[in-house]
């Protein structure tokens, strides 16, 4: 993938507004914890690895900041990039100035990792991500501020090159499951856009392909916030390769006139027995592809396996705006007055997962043993 989903430029964190693509592609210029948390909140970056990637980025920015090292900057620096105002009372952290400088500092911190844990809650790389920032920064409390930041920093960006590391790997493990000629059927977008490079289910595609593959894409669109339509589809456009849109209620008709090969798509969380939590509608295309024998594959890090939690039942699932149901943007197609529900994931049980791909390999009909094995809790 030739574009960087996050990037670091001029003492800034930079992420394509993935909420205007395809038809514009911009970036915005984060400085500081309050403002990537809003980015991840209001889905300027979305996809659980690059929400772990951009929240060590806040955390980083927050010591930047804290420590007077990096001054916030507000208004335009540079063609296509716009930094975010970051001045609403409810999202505003302290600037560290005066008074106890330590104490400052730390405080400052606190609310940094309080103000990006509130983020959004579904997607556990998130929380994995400040936990190991966390770590880092208790490892070396007792250094300055700016040699903090400087630690931090250099964290979060090895955390990016590690998550297309990864995904490279995962790629590589999911690609040979694929057959030459494969017709593979995503939800969602697990791609490039959604972590920091190459991609979780689409990197699976991207390695079939570039292992010689002719591999050809069916892309749900991905209802209500149309990832699929705008984000999937975007991405294979870009790269030259074969992607047919569908509607979401479209898989089954697929499915049943032989039309599908394999099902891959991406998960925010998955649960210590193997349920996987992902974006809303997985539920129902697990069930299709177990009615018409499609083997239905996940890809995901390992920093994507909660292993805290027993069940897909105790994960939580974030309900966003009912605006988001209502239409798209500025059309609104629903009734005045009327009740509407938008969770923005489900759970699909473990029992209709042929088989997670990993960095470390492919666990086939994932559950607790087969996990904890993997994690080297066994």
């Amino acid at each position: 993938m030739k574009v960087e989903t996050l990037r670091w430029a001029n003492n800034k964190l930079e992420m394509i507004d993935q909420r205007v693509l395809p038809a514009t592609f911009n970036y915005l210029a984060y400085d500081s914890a309050a403002s990537v948390a809003e980015g991840i909140r209001s889905m300027v970056v979305r996809g659980a690895p690059a929400i772990g990637v951009a929240a060590a980025y806040g955390v980083a920015l927050e010591a930047l900041r804290l420590s007077v090292l990096l001054p916030p900057v507000r208004g335009k620096v540079g063609m296509g990039v716009e930094t975010v105002n970051t001045s609403t009372p409810s999202l505003t952290l302290p600037l560290h100035g005066g008074g106890d400088g330590v104490v400052d500092f730390n405080s400052g911190m606190e609310a940094g990792f309080t103000v990006l844990a509130q983020s959004r809650p579904t997607a556990v790389n998130l929380f994995w991500a400040l936990e190991r920032m966390r770590r880092v920064w208790q490892g070396i409390a007792t250094q300055s501020p700016g040699e903090i930041a400087a630690r931090l920093l250099a964290e979060a960006h090895e955390m990016l090159v590690e998550d297309i590391r990864i995904n490279r790997a995962m790629g590589a493990h999911g690609a040979a499951l694929l057959q030459d000629g494969a017709r593979v059927l995503t939800h969602c977008n697990a791609g490039a856009l959604a972590t920091a490079g190459w991609g979780t289910a689409l990197g699976v595609i991207r390695s079939a392909v570039e292992a010689g593959k002719k591999i050809s894409l069916i892309a749900d669109e991905t209802r209500p916030f149309l990832q699929g339509a705008r984000l999937t589809a975007w991405e294979m456009v870009q790269e030259n390769i074969p992607v047919t849109l569908i509607t979401d209620n479209m898989a089954g008709h697929l499915m049943a006139h032989g039309e599908v090969d394999a099902v891959v798509v991406g998960t925010d969380r998955v649960a210590s027995n193997g349920d996987v939590a992902n974006k809303i509608g997985t539920y129902m295309v697990a069930v299709l592809a177990r009615r018409h024998n499609i083997p239905f594959y996940v890809a995901c890090p390992l920093s994507t396996i909660d292993m805290s939690i027993a069940s897909g039942k105790d994960i939580p699932i974030e309900e966003r705006a009912a605006d988001e149901v209502k239409g798209f943007r500025d059309t609104h197609w629903a009734a005045a007055g009327v009740s509407i529900r938008n969770p923005a994931f489900d759970v699909t049980p473990a029992e209709l997962v042929t088989g997670l791909i990993t960095e470390k390999g492919v666990v086939m009909q994932p559950d607790l043993n087969k996990l904890r094995a993997l994690m080297g809790m066994a």
